[in-house]
């Protein structure tokens, strides 16, 4: 099939990718749009993941106030240059992070960031829970695993579900944003302030 230069355009303006790169990923997928578009994104995680050392130090930081000044939310989001920063893709992306953080109240980013004796109460309570329904040991377990998945799932900010996408969690959107920028891309920090909370 013949890549006209009409189609290596409109690849480039859906993936922000090279025109070579564009030209190429076509050539890959017989000229099909779709798995030109999924194989370049494929590849800029990749590249991204190989860039994993280095500094992000660009970025921003947001803030978001919600609930009529009731909830706000600040949280600082690092790429490697200014050019991706002001990307749109980047500033929605840190707009919906912050918004997520409001609406989600996370304990932390990853699961490393919630204090182990927060876990330990949890698993404790799990296991009484299990140990109530007269189950085998390793039976328990595994429902002290599962619950503490769930756990995580629920209050880890990476792992939760995307409020605006519930199929798709935090780290597959910020998967997406790396694929996107070719950069890598992290959450650094943030602070929630819920009005009358300590």
């Amino acid at each position: 099939m013949e890549i006209t230069a009409a189609m290596v355009r409109d690849l480039r303006e859906k993936t922000n990718a090279g025109m070579m790169d564009c030209k190429k990923a076509l050539q890959e997928t017989n000229g099909d749009m779709e798995k030109a578009v999924d194989l370049l994104r494929k590849k800029g995680l990749a590249t991204a993941m190989k860039r994993a050392g280095k500094a992000a130090g660009e970025g921003l930081i947001h803030a978001y106030i919600h609930a009529g000044g009731r909830i706000g939310v600040l949280v600082e989001v690092n790429c490697e240059t200014d050019f991706a920063a002001r990307s749109e893709a980047f500033q929605e992306f840190v707009k919906d992070v912050a918004m997520q953080i409001a609406a989600t109240s996370p304990l932390g980013i990853e699961r490393e960031d919630v204090p182990q004796e927060i876990v330990e109460r949890e698993r404790a309570i799990y296991v009484e829970q299990a140990r109530e329904s007269g189950k085998p040991e390793n039976i328990i377990e595994k429902m002290v695993e599962g619950r503490l998945r769930k756990f995580y799932e629920e209050n880890v900010l990476l792992e939760q579900s995307f409020v605006k996408d519930p199929d798709k969690t935090i780290q597959d959107y910020l998967n997406e944003l790396v694929a996107k920028t070719g950069e890598r891309v992290v959450i650094r920090r943030f602070t929630r302030y819920a009005l009358g909370a300590e």
